[in-house]
């Protein structure tokens, strides 16, 4: 009888935790969405990065990953493989100087950093509110 009821008692300590995954078949789908955007901006040379090879990196890998992770609702995780990925590719986007990279890059970075920790906490509340 007590194992039943330590079994009862860690299920409600968990629950939350299992109802912020995705259904896998969710999952996969993201997956599948965010690869099609990734192959459109390369055989497009959307960030003129040059050939589509140039776009399959181990930098643009971690981007990828990141993005996977934010549509999972990993904010923390998913913005810092981001960043991280951006950093590496830094000599290779020319959209803005480097100068003005290198001023405001780090702190927008923290910044989001803590934005993701705000919206983690909220999407945590609302889940744990609807169990």
């Amino acid at each position: 009888m007590r194992h039943r009821y330590y079994n009862h008692q860690n299920y409600g300590e968990y629950r939350h935790l299992r109802n912020r995954e995705h259904h896998p078949r969710v999952s996969i789908g993201i997956f599948f969405i965010v690869l099609g955007v990734a192959l459109l901006v390369a055989t497009n040379d959307l960030l003129d990065l040059g050939d589509v090879s140039s776009y399959f990196t181990w930098e643009t890998a971690m981007i990828f990953i990141g993005v996977l992770l934010l549509l999972n609702l990993h904010f923390v995780g998913g913005l810092g493989l981001i960043a991280g990925g951006i950093w590496f590719l830094k000599d290779h986007i020319f959209i803005i100087s480097p100068e003005t990279f290198n001023i405001y890059y780090w702190p927008a970075v923290i910044g989001l950093i803590g934005l993701a920790f705000i919206l983690s906490s909220i999407f945590k509340k609302k889940k744990d509110l609807n169990s």
